[in-house]
């Protein structure tokens, strides 16, 4: 194997379609207008670089854990590390390096973006050392993922982060984990055996009432987010933000009830119709913090 032909097969270890969900970081930057500043972009541009990083650390890690279970899935055993293209030492010497790396570059920024990395890496390591078997505490440690990346954002440039910014962050990171585990569950269920381990102390009922739960409280604290902005901007476009957000959350849920929301990052690249739902949401956003 040539030396181009390990780095191609190290970087697809690294999940780069996964990457899509470090744009989170930019979402409180963005909301709050400054994300076109000089200062802010650079920011924002190293927070987004740290958590490439550790996250590409942590797929490496879980991948070595979970080789076994991975090889015997119909899609995972394609995966550098259980296809064995990736030896699993070579996987631990790469974890090794990109996991300290993502602190090293969040120094760079500030200490508080280095805590909240620490954060997340703390997290994730600890799903994957034995809470991915945990019913509950996985799916939180999973939403926390996409929740740290929008705190991170926040931290990394100094932005004010509002408790109903927070609370819809949080609870539509959990929409996205429960939404995750239905479509697994569902797949699952045409399957001999389970995908993961912990879907067997799950029901499609009770991960139903969880991604039910999350979008209510989603839309109900992005509607308060909403109206703030609005109050604080003195124009109605976070408010009219409002359309484009709600009809985007139902549209996704049509993939997760389908059962097609397994990798949440495959179904936004893929499904046209809530692309465009997400650039004339983004838009109102902008203009609401511009005029």
């Amino acid at each position: 194997m040539t030396t181009a032909t390990r780095v191609r097969v190290l970087v697809r270890a690294f999940r780069p379609r996964q990457w899509t969900k470090n744009l989170l970081v930019l979402t409180a930057p963005i909301a709050a207008g400054i994300a076109l500043e000089p200062r802010v972009a650079v920011a924002m541009g190293v927070a987004v670089v740290a958590f490439i990083l550790a996250s590409s650390g942590i797929y490496l890690v879980n991948d070595v854990l979970d080789i076994e279970t991975d090889r015997a899935h119909p899609t995972k055993r394609r995966r550098p590390v259980a296809s064995g293209e990736l030896p699993v030492r070579a996987a631990w010497v790469a974890a090794a390096l990109l996991l300290p790396g993502a602190l090293v570059i969040s120094a760079l920024v500030s200490w508080q973006l280095v805590v909240v990395v620490a954060v997340y890496e703390a997290v994730q390591l600890w799903y994957c050392l034995g809470m991915k078997h945990e019913p509950v505490f996985e799916l939180t440690s999973v939403a926390s993922g996409f929740l740290l990346r929008a705190i991170a954002g926040g931290v990394a440039t100094h932005v004010e982060l509002s408790q109903w910014f927070l609370i819809a962050a949080g609870f539509g990171s959990l929409f996205m984990a429960g939404g995750k585990r239905y479509a697994e569950l569902r797949l699952a269920k045409d399957t001999v055996t389970p995908v993961r381990p912990v879907l067997r102390r799950y029901t499609l009922s009770y991960l139903r009432f969880v991604w039910t739960l999350s979008a209510g409280v989603l839309v109900t604290t992005y509607a308060l987010w909403a109206f703030t902005i609005s109050q604080a901007t003195s124009n109605v476009w976070s408010v009219v933000s409002l359309v484009p957000f709600v009809v985007a959350v139902l549209r996704y849920a049509v993939d997760v009830d389908s059962g097609a929301a397994g990798e949440p990052e495959e179904v936004v690249l893929h499904d046209r119709p809530l692309l465009v739902l997400g650039v004339i949401w983004a838009t109102c956003l902008i203009i609401s913090v511009h005029l």
